[in-house]
């Protein structure tokens, strides 16, 4: 400002001053309309714009949504007649919860968000679980004139139906066998919230990144795990004796069944071939009863006796003592 009130009143500043206007004056007309012709020209040509192939242009003319314009070299009014708003619709989006990105590949880093991650379960206990949802823009037109931060409701909504997903399981299932149910459930529930909003979102994929207890009760569960293992261990080793064992009994089962019915036959085998000796002695003994007892009770005692000297009294005649030596008649025997 000290400047200014110098250079007003310096006289030569005057002057010079002055002299500048004059020239001005003396300049041709002409000139002064190929100025203005260049100012609207460049005022008419800022309403020239370029729509990339994955992009869409929606041009508003005071305001309102007019028309869509496809990839390609388009114009419209300039402003304030109209504007363009260019949305990328090929482009997948990206949500967080529980986590944020510090660094992506080839070194990611990321920092946990205690208060977005932790959540109540079913059961009453509390897990720690993160969360990725990609999605794309279905409607460029929904999508840029309905929503005013599209990242912070896809995130506030995904959060939402994360944790109501979370409270009907209990932790063993929330960090085991029901953990992809939970991220495709999640996934159909934020689609219809998304849906109802009229957001002209289309969630492509949701996926559980870390499903954990929380770290103060960590070590607890890592010992109830080991505990778990550890049955789930010993159940198997039963499983396999077992599957080792009865096979093996079913064999000693049908063996001892096998050796029954060869014990049975053998028995039914002696037993017809001593009901036929029986029937043949039988026999001889109808023919001659006193020949048949004497031969059997020889035998019978060759049997009992087979090592001694056997000899048969057979009575006495003409004072006489008849004699029968068996060893003599038997050769070496």
């Amino acid at each position: 400002m000290a400047k200014f009130i110098d250079r007003l009143l310096d006289p030569d500043a005057q002057r010079e001053e002055g002299q500048r206007q004059v020239n001005l004056r003396s300049l041709p007309g002409w000139v002064g309309w190929i100025a203005i012709v260049l100012i609207v020209a460049i005022y008419l040509a800022s309403g020239i714009y370029t729509i990339s192939p994955s992009e869409e242009g929606l041009v508003k003319r005071f305001g309102q949504y007019v028309r869509t314009a496809d990839p390609g070299l388009h114009y419209h009014l300039p402003t304030p007649f109209e504007s363009v708003v260019v949305v990328n619709i090929l482009e997948v989006r990206k949500s967080e919860i529980g986590f944020r990105t510090i660094s992506p590949a080839p070194n990611p880093r990321y920092q946990t968000i205690e208060t977005e991650a932790l959540m109540l379960t079913g059961d009453g206990n509390i897990a720690h679980v993160e969360m990725v949802v990609q999605y794309r823009v279905t409607d460029s037109s929904l999508f840029a004139f309905n929503l005013i931060n599209s990242a912070s409701i896809v995130k506030q909504a995904a959060e939402a139906v994360l944790r109501e997903q979370v409270a009907t399981k209990s932790l063993d299932e929330t960090l085991t066998e029901q953990r992809d149910t939970i991220g495709l459930e999640s996934r159909l529930a934020l689609q219809e919230l998304l849906d109802g909003y009229d957001t002209g979102i289309l969630v492509a994929n949701v996926q559980l990144q870390d499903v954990k207890p929380p770290k103060e009760v960590i070590s607890a569960f890592d010992d109830v795990n080991s505990a778990r293992q550890d049955k789930e261990k010993l159940i198997n080793q039963a499983e396999r004796y077992a599957l080792d064992l009865v096979p093996r009994a079913r064999g000693q089962a049908e063996e001892i069944g096998n050796q029954a019915e060869a014990y049975k036959q053998a028995r039914i085998k002696g037993s017809e071939g001593d009901v036929a000796r029986f029937i043949e002695v039988l026999a001889k003994y109808e023919l001659g009863e006193e020949v048949t007892l004497t031969r059997m009770y020889i035998e019978t005692m060759e049997a009992i006796l087979p090592s001694m000297d056997k000899i048969i009294l057979s009575g006495q005649e003409d004072g006489l003592l008849k004699l029968l030596n068996l060893d003599s008649m038997g050769g070496d025997r």
